[in-house]
């Protein structure tokens, strides 16, 4: 089932989200319909906060990273292993970040039409319960580690214009006020926060 996806300005997108215990009802139909959602918005990754569930789960799929080219036209090793990089992260806890800090263009499907260039370490361990509640501690680096800092902020309450100068988040401001009043071409499904109270 694709959910909607809640705009900039939603209190759940700013509230550092609760763990899962494993009697979460139909943990399996949830993570489904995730996937589905973050497919249905040509999504690489997709937190719990923004389908309006304040729950530390987080899914990515980087297949769409898979042919990217740096500025010479070459394979981007940055993008190394993404065509099989699909993952659930339940009670996610990154343990180590390491390496430069590199910028890049960001996105995010709750903060549709802006994007602006997010500086995050290169590499990152973490330790995170799959779908079928193994635990698991592994390494990521280049886009691997940017989409999982990326989720694992939304599960803290943070977006990706939390890490923008001052002077750039007042030029973003009427922009991101017009996204949360649902003044915004998107398409696919969503959620306004300042929308719903007009009525």
């Amino acid at each position: 089932m694709i959910l909607p996806i809640v705009a900039y300005g939603d209190p759940v997108l700013k509230k550092e989200a609760e763990e899962l215990d494993e009697d979460f009802p139909n943990l399996k139909g949830f993570i489904d319909d995730m996937f589905e959602t973050m497919y249905a918005a040509s999504g690489v990754g997709l937190a719990a906060p923004q389908i309006g569930k304040s729950i530390r789960i987080f899914i990515v799929d980087g297949t769409a990273f898979a042919e990217d080219e740096d500025e010479e036209g070459n394979a981007d090793p940055r993008a190394a292993g993404m065509e099989n990089f699909k993952k659930v992260f339940i009670n996610p806890i990154i343990e180590e970040e390491s390496g430069e800090k590199w910028g890049f263009n960001e996105g995010c499907l709750s903060i549709p039409t802006i994007r602006e260039e997010v500086f995050r370490k290169e590499k990152i361990v973490v330790s995170y319960f799959d779908e079928n509640w193994t635990l698991k501690e592994e390494a990521f680096e280049g886009y691997k580690a940017r989409i999982i800092q990326h989720e694992y902020d939304h599960i803290d309450g943070v977006l990706f214009t939390d890490h923008l100068s001052p002077l750039k988040k007042r030029l973003l401001n009427k922009k991101l006020q017009n996204i949360s009043k649902g003044d915004v071409k998107a398409d696919y499904k969503m959620k306004f926060p300042a929308k719903k109270k007009q009525r």
